[in-house]
């Protein structure tokens, strides 16, 4: 990877999770590439209004005040766009002031291989094919849904909620439910309460926001009046007695969360409307159907419940 982004969080974000390109995705359907190339120079001055992943990246971004000769955060575009219609995405980037200089455009191919050599702990796209070629890489990757979360620009804070299975685990307890129903799930993981999960697609990415935390603690010890802006939760349908394992996989991974909601299969998207999380991260789909009404939310179709799942197709990013 390059040296200067080892130690660095590094998100790689496509034009569509960042940007509402509705206007553009409608010329491309409609009228084809020449037709979209020209209507993206004809309005290369025209502003891309925020997308999906806007207030989470621009609020990310913002966290490199904790160490502006070395940034803590790195966001790369990769896109689909070849590098002329691409110009427009770059100026929409100057215009709102997001401190973003690296980009990749491939014209109508994926750059998500590109991923391992620039440290990427995530990559958001509205693109379902591109975002499903990654997981299928072993990459960590998601389609973003839902609206963008309230920017206020007053709050500085940075809310970030995760499910646990098949996002910060892999999928292995989830299958056993799926085979062997409720009461078998729970005598497996009271079985296995002390043994950690293995690793899912995630959990890089919530070490590199720990990184971030442990950062912010530093701070608040030069600083006692330094408020923490980083707040991380964890939202899943595991309740007692299967919370014990998730919990121990946390602290044995060396990771750790601000907060906790073991629901028992109550409604996420109720929780998220009083947690207002600036991102939300779930591999199924049900889930996001409910929280995608008013939560900025993030789809990891990663693990066997998600092999079969068909879907359609934005049209370029």
């Amino acid at each position: 990877m390059a040296y200067e982004l080892a130690d660095r969080l590094v998100v790689g974000i496509a034009s569509s999770a960042l940007f509402d390109l509705t206007d553009s995705d409608k010329v491309f359907r409609e009228q084809g590439e020449e037709i979209y190339r020209s209507y993206q120079e004809e309005h290369l001055d025209d502003t891309l209004p925020p997308g999906v992943a806007f207030p989470f990246i621009r609020r990310l971004l913002s966290l490199n005040d904790l160490a502006p000769e070395d940034p803590l955060v790195e966001v790369i575009v990769l896109s689909r766009n070849d590098p002329d219609t691409g110009l427009r995405v770059m100026r929409s980037i100057q215009t709102h002031e997001l401190p973003i200089s690296r980009a990749v455009f491939m014209q109508g191919r994926s750059p998500h291989r590109f991923m391992p050599a620039l440290n990427m702990s995530l990559f958001l796209s509205a693109n379902q094919t591109d975002v499903r070629e990654a997981v299928d890489a072993g990459l960590p990757a998601g389609y973003v849904l839902g609206p963008p979360a309230e920017d206020d620009m007053n709050d500085r804070d940075l809310r970030i909620s995760f499910d646990f299975d098949g996002i910060l685990a892999t999928d292995a307890s989830e299958r056993v439910y799926q085979s062997d129903g409720i009461a078998g799930f729970r005598a497996h993981e009271v079985a296995n309460a002390a043994v950690a999960h293995d690793a899912g697609p995630l959990k890089d990415f919530l070490a590199a926001v720990n990184r971030i935390q442990r950062r912010e603690e530093e701070e608040r010890l030069k600083d006692p009046g330094y408020r923490l802006r980083v707040h991380v939760s964890i939202v899943t349908a595991r309740n007692a007695p299967a919370h014990e394992r998730a919990v121990m996989s946390l602290k044995k991974w060396g990771l750790r969360v601000n907060d906790a909601f073991f629901l028992g299969g109550i409604d996420k998207g109720e929780i998220m409307k009083v947690l207002k999380p600036h991102i939300f991260f779930d591999d199924q789909a049900t889930h996001l159907a409910s929280t995608s009404r008013t939560t900025p939310s993030v789809h990891v179709p990663f693990g066997q419940i998600n092999k079969d799942e068909t879907h359609s197709e934005p049209a370029q990013d």
